[in-house]
């Protein structure tokens, strides 16, 4: 990816992991099943999570990595955004390794990226939550589950079919905080106007297919489609902690921010 400068820069994070409670700041808050926000892309910055490894330990690994996240700076190039963003995450797994030994427990969290730069996206992840993009009425799943039943299906060891009511079909294979060095993997491209992102927990996905995500992001606007989006998982039984982030590339636009807490993920009134 090449830059000419860094005028147009989103670093908007889902870290998503397994407690009830996600822990949003800045542009997004949720709790429980309603942890979500909607972003137009250009200039600002928007960070969530929630945790793995019990409530509080949940609670800590998420704040670690939504702190080193916060600490990069306004980089010079894509290249150097990506490095920072590299750099951050592994000096939060270096703080979850040893927290993790302090109380002998693996304190751990799974991450899910979206980086725009100028007119360049990147998606850089870890775990199981997902991050899809909607281009010309078409929804294309970017990122891949780092889970065991994903590697079996890569394999070709099992259908499907299978995969739907695998046993174990949710054990990840990848997190922070978990091995040494942290483990991502990365995809990026060109973004053209109208592009919109849906980076969500596992929570989601469980319940809701692909097709059904592109229905509900329609021609709503960003927080409408967060609200269907919750609102079908929930009906649907919701087992886990359900979190949204949809961000729309309008280039020309001015950035929609949020300030202050926004409960149940709802913008506050103007």
């Amino acid at each position: 990816m090449k830059s000419k400068h860094s005028e147009k820069l989103l670093c908007l994070a889902l870290l998503s992991l397994f407690i009830i409670g996600a822990c949003m700041n800045a542009n997004a808050q949720g709790r429980g099943h309603s942890g979500m926000g909607g972003h137009e892309m250009g200039g600002h910055s928007g960070r969530g999570g929630h945790g793995m490894g019990g409530h509080s330990d949940g609670d800590v690994a998420s704040q670690t990595l939504i702190r080193a996240i916060e600490s990069i700076e306004r980089p010079a190039s894509a290249a150097a955004l990506l490095d920072l963003l590299e750099d951050s995450i592994s000096q939060a797994n270096l703080r979850l390794r040893e927290l993790g030994r302090e109380r002998g427990d693996v304190i751990g969290t799974t991450v899910a990226v979206l980086l725009v730069f100028d007119d360049y996206y990147a998606c850089v992840w870890s775990g199981d939550s997902r991050i899809y993009m909607v281009r010309d009425g078409q929804i294309a799943q970017l990122s891949r589950d780092h889970t065991e039943v994903e590697d079996l299906l890569a394999e070709g060891s099992i259908t499907v079919e299978e995969a739907a009511n695998w046993t174990g079909r949710n054990g990840i294979t990848r997190a922070i905080g978990v091995y040494d060095t942290p483990e991502l993997d990365m995809t990026s491209g060109p973004l053209s106007p109208g592009d919109l992102f849906v980076i969500c927990s596992d929570g989601l996905t469980n319940h809701v297919q692909a097709d059904e995500i592109l229905r509900c992001v329609g021609n709503k606007l960003s927080q409408q489609a967060c609200d269907a989006l919750i609102a079908l998982t929930l009906e649907r039984g919701a087992l886990d902690n359900v979190t949204v982030v949809i961000a729309r590339y309008q280039p020309g636009h001015a950035p929609r921010t949020l300030s202050g807490d926004a409960p149940h993920g709802r913008e506050p009134a103007r």
